[in-house]
């Protein structure tokens, strides 16, 4: 099981690696800073949340976890 503090750590570093590539990427097709910042910073804020719901949902979830064996 991973504290809240893991999960809400494992969504940002994850987030500051797509959120650059969210804001090459439109700024590429668009051509504007601004909205290329917008856009990444929108993105990153939102997946974020959703990061981390998701972990702590799947955290609930016994199906498929192996536990180590202790004699």
């Amino acid at each position: 099981m991973e504290t809240h503090l893991r999960s809400v750590v494992k969504g940002i570093s994850w987030r500051i690696i797509a959120t650059l590539v969210t804001t090459v990427v439109v700024w590429l097709i668009s051509g504007e800073v601004s909205m290329a910042l917008f856009a990444g910073a929108s993105d990153s804020l939102v997946k974020i949340g959703l990061f981390w719901g998701h972990e702590r949902i799947w955290q609930r979830i016994l199906w498929g976890r192996i536990y180590p064996y202790s004699p």
